[in-house]
């Protein structure tokens, strides 16, 4: 099922939830599942909000309410970068439910590659050494939709944008999932799209931007604000305000690292 399928969100909000497996590499409880209710199927993450590990820095709500905050701010840009997100009960208790998306072998938009192998176009982040002590870079493509989830992360205040946290589906989708460390009031921006830094934003970005600053005045705060708290949904109108006053893509803000680790 296609992540823009009319019928999927009622699929993840009522379907039998059937857990197949562990995704074992994840830091909290992540659990892959099949979903199914009048014929309809489809394959989620269940992340239950008892396998949540506690945060110092995140000590309001859950991971997987920020997470439903995250995919509500996403698909009020109206591009479609999160996969249907929901919160709901599941057979370990309440938690974070969200569309699986198949991506395509191969065609990845974040590499570590030797300098002499960047990819016509992309933009490099980060020149380091692997364990051998040979020299690597960090890079990403110059990619719309990819351009457009840096924005969304400088608005969700995204503390852990890996590279493998960036989907590339077979249809040319570029959709970003883990968004359990986000929204927080203090600047924790961490991610590997950096390469635009300085530049200015697109034009529909600004746009977007435009009317998601004015969608907070009303129904979509009242939405967040069943997830994070109210300084929360504050902090996330001044950071769109101050994204559109300087017009450019941020640069990191020295106070916290700037990449997360492992970067994938």
């Amino acid at each position: 099922m296609r992540a823009d399928d009319p019928a999927v969100h009622e699929l993840l909000l009522h379907g039998r939830l059937d857990v197949q497996g562990r995704l074992v590499e994840a830091s909290n409880a992540t659990l892959f599942c099949g979903v199914e209710v009048d014929g309809l199927s489809a394959e989620c993450v269940y992340k239950p909000v008892r396998g949540e590990r506690p945060l110092w820095d995140f000590p309001d709500g859950t991971l997987a309410g920020r997470e439903v905050g995250s995919y509500l701010l996403a698909e009020s840009t109206g591009w479609g970068l999160v996969p249907p997100t929901v919160l709901r009960d599941g057979p370990f208790g309440p938690g974070m439910v969200q569309l699986w998306v198949d991506v395509e072998e191969g065609s990845e938009l974040v590499d570590v590659v030797p300098p002499d192998e960047v990819p016509d176009g992309w933009l490099p982040v980060l020149r380091a050494q692997d364990h051998h002590g040979d020299p690597v870079v960090l890079a990403h493509a110059d990619h719309e939709q990819l351009q457009r989830l840096a924005v969304l992360d400088v608005v969700i205040n995204n503390a852990d944008r890996k590279g493998g946290h960036i989907l590339h589906a077979p249809d040319g989708r570029v959709l970003g999932v883990d968004h359990g460390v986000s929204l927080n009031t203090d600047d924790k921006l961490r991610t590997v799209l950096w390469g635009w830094i300085g530049e200015p934003l697109p034009e529909e970005a600004v746009d977007r931007l435009g009317e998601l600053r004015a969608r907070m005045e009303g129904e979509l705060a009242e939405q967040l604000a069943e997830h994070i708290t109210v300084k929360e949904v504050q902090a996330i109108s001044a950071r769109i305000d101050r994204l559109l006053e300087a017009g450019v893509f941020p640069a990191p803000s020295g106070d916290w690292p700037a990449i997360p680790w492992p970067a994938f």
